[in-house]
């Protein structure tokens, strides 16, 4: 290990000649290494905590090689350890299984990948790279892959419900990292008796959910030409919503409603949506001044400060204390252990 990421193969070795990056404006626009190689390096190693956009459909990111800080967290809390079995689900471009396999050994790692042409890539670097890994074309959340039990499992795209197969897939006592709702992982060890899965969120990290997953509408369709209720009485500092730990409570009390944040130095926006129909938005000036409107029949900044209320009345638990517990029936969020019961309403 060095520094939480096991060393293996660099990133730029998968990463594809195509990249892709924001325009600043309104759309996506393809780098191509042949054609400008500094801008190509410069996305592939961009800062820790930038991500690496390798496909784009209909105008949106699909799949990504994600940032070097999530990666070496997310292996950090895989615990591997050479010799253990582990299957992936989310290839995308091979690099994550290439340091899975460097850390775990030859011919004991399984990556799976929904869309088949990144899986064919993927297949392709990691042969060239040698390290034995096995790469499977198909739906990661029912697909078994290899010969089970697993000693470890990991996933690179979010869910909102663990698969229980994976948990099946698992030994008792194994670890499963999986990122969950777009904006954490959690690591969960399965029960002695194999039963059940329990653990805690890990840290923060924005991830692509599931091909096929119903995301909901954008804000802008959400708004569309709704006529705002003007103005909306907020009785708390909204900037604190850029606290991880909040945000990690809301996301658990308030599963559907999508809350982003952006600070700039004259004020600082709030921008929160239901996928559906309701929408919000707040800005708070550096004299703490606050603007704020609404559209659609559900008043999300009320709802957005019960969540709040009922997190400081728990005493404010840090996002560590998060925790989740799956069993074949459904899973459980709650706060603090998993006898105090469900922390959402």
């Amino acid at each position: 290990m060095a520094g939480g990421l096991p060393v293996g193969p660099p990133r730029h070795q998968f990463a594809p000649d195509r990249l892709w990056t924001w325009n600043g404006h309104d759309a996506y626009v393809p780098v191509d290494r042949a054609h400008d190689q500094d801008m190509w390096a410069d996305l592939v190693y961009a800062s820790l905590e930038d991500s690496t956009i390798i496909q784009v459909l209909d105008g949106l990111p699909s799949s990504s090689l994600s940032c070097v800080a999530v990666v070496a967290d997310m292996l950090d809390s895989l615990m591997l350890e050479p010799g253990h079995r582990v299957p992936e689900f989310g290839t995308v471009a091979g690099w994550n299984a290439a340091l899975l396999a460097a850390r775990a050994g030859t011919g004991l790692v399984t990556t799976v990948e929904v869309d088949a042409e990144l899986a064919a890539a993927a297949d392709r670097r990691l042969t060239v790279a040698g390290l034995g890994v096995t790469v499977h074309s198909g739906d990661g959340n029912t697909v078994r892959p290899g010969s089970t039990p697993f000693h470890r499992l990991i996933a690179t795209y979010a869910v909102e419900q663990i698969p229980w197969t994976w948990i099946e897939q698992t030994a008792p006592g194994g670890r499963l990292v999986v990122p969950w709702g777009r904006m954490g992982h959690i690591a969960l060890t399965v029960a002695d008796d194999g039963k059940s899965a329990t653990g805690w969120v890990q840290g923060l990290g924005l991830f692509m959910p599931s091909r096929g997953t119903d995301q909901g509408l954008a804000l802008h369709t959400v708004r569309g030409n709704d006529v705002p209720r003007w103005p909306v009485q907020v009785d708390q500092d909204l900037r604190r919503l850029a606290d991880a730990h909040l945000l990690i409570a809301l996301r658990v009390s308030h599963p559907d409603v999508r809350i982003t944040t952006s600070a700039a130095p004259a004020e600082f926006t709030v921008h929160l949506h239901d996928g559906v129909s309701s929408w919000a938005c707040a800005v708070v000036g550096t004299d703490g001044t606050t603007r704020a409107y609404e559209g659609g029949p559900r008043q999300l900044l009320a709802e957005v400060d019960t969540g709040w209320e009922r997190w400081e009345a728990t005493g404010t638990p840090p996002l560590w204390d998060f925790g989740m517990t799956v069993t074949p029936d459904g899973q459980t969020v709650w706060a603090g252990t998993d006898r105090n019961g469900p922390y959402a309403p």
